[in-house]
């Protein structure tokens, strides 16, 4: 795996402007930004040819679950750790976002793969622009929270909006981008069984203390899923799938959403999904930046509290004015929005039971505040 400073991920960036062999191959979204560095060999270890200065390389100190390199402070190389099978969702939507011409992202370069010893496509790295002064929702949005300041939501709430208005637009990508759930009760037999099953796994997975509250709640977090079982129908896109304020990039120009991996916790889902899953986790998450504050910043719960109720109303208000501005109100059907935050705290506690133990406070931090 290449890290930063061991030339590799330079030596890589430089290979995107020649010709790139067999067993590699590379999808292009955008051109480079400036002139194309030389004095790298493309040879299949993509490392620096004898003699040559590889540009500055520096790595990012967040948790990832993947390796991000930063490379002549203009270019972010993201190794994927291990490589993933194609297909993966992010070079589509590297590409139909670039061709619907939604900007409020880290410009895509390229998505670089491998065939692999059974001859399938490995995903290796994808490679995008980097944004200087920028820092992700974990970092600027709890200095927020500290303060009381709720006047970024509704700059994400737009930014949401703007994201799934660029999902329901057609393009040689995705020309058919938007369908529609067919009525109760087939709408949300789908959404109810992925909804149990990530109850079920939560309780599975979580001990001890907070183990014993999720297993007394229980009955009262199925009451809350069960209106997905007679959903109505309702427009279906390829969304975010992942939209966490850790993903909202604030930076020197505004704000960027990144990262299009989708969600680590689900496999095997359908790509079309109500516009309402995307909405529902990002406002939860800001409800996890409340708990950050309280946790680590020494915030009153209670302030935060209050923080958290606004900060959630002027995102959801902003969202969908923006929607409505565009003529794409129906994407969101606010009944979903609660049974799909339930589901979100829940995949929450899956994810710090596999990936974060640490992490567990935040999700058993909302769910005690609703259940008071």
């Amino acid at each position: 795996m290449p890290h930063a400073g061991d030339g590799r991920t330079s030596a890589l960036v430089s290979a995107l402007s020649c010709e790139v062999s067999d067993p590699f191959t590379v999808r292009h979204f955008h051109p480079l930004p400036g002139p194309p560095m030389t004095g790298f060999s493309t040879d299949v270890q993509l490392l620096p040819s004898d003699g040559a200065l590889p540009a500055a390389e520096r790595g990012f100190d967040v948790d990832q679950t993947n390796h991000s390199v930063v490379v002549g402070e203009s270019v972010v190389v993201k190794w994927l750790t291990p490589p993933a099978p194609l297909p993966q969702p992010t070079p589509d939507m590297f590409a139909h976002l670039t061709a619907v011409g939604f900007t409020a992202t880290a410009t895509p370069y390229a998505a670089v793969s491998r065939r692999g010893e059974d001859g399938g496509e490995l995903l290796l790295a994808l490679v995008t622009a980097y944004l200087p002064d920028a820092g992700d929702g974990w970092e600027w949005c709890v200095d927020e929270a500290v303060a009381g300041g709720t006047d970024f939501a509704a700059d994400l709430g737009v930014l949401a909006a703007d994201l799934h208005v660029a999902m329901a637009t057609p393009s040689e990508t995705f020309p058919d981008p938007v369908r529609h759930a067919p009525a109760a009760p087939q709408a949300g037999a789908a959404w109810s069984a992925r909804a149990e099953e990530a109850l079920r796994e939560a309780l599975a997975l979580t001990g001890g203390e907070d183990g014993e509250w999720l297993s007394a709640h229980a009955d009262g977090l199925r009451a809350e899923i069960a209106p997905l079982a007679w959903a109505n129908a309702t427009p279906l896109i390829r969304i975010h799938g992942d939209l966490h304020v850790g993903q909202m990039l604030r930076w020197r120009d505004g704000y960027a959403v990144i990262d299009f991996d989708g969600n680590p916790t689900v496999t095997g889902a359908d790509p079309f999904q109500p516009a309402a899953r995307d909405l529902a986790q990002l406002i939860t998450s800001l409800e996890h930046v409340g708990q950050v504050a309280v946790r680590r910043r020494d915030a009153h719960p209670l302030v935060i509290s209050a923080w958290a109720v606004a900060a959630r109303a002027a995102l959801e208000s902003a969202y969908f004015a923006r929607l409505d501005e565009r003529g794409h109100a129906a994407l969101l059907d606010r009944s979903l929005l609660r049974p799909f935050e339930i589901e979100q705290e829940c995949r929450e506690l899956i994810y710090a039971a596999r990936h974060l133990p640490r992490w567990s406070y935040a999700p058993m931090g909302v769910l005690r505040s609703w259940y008071r």
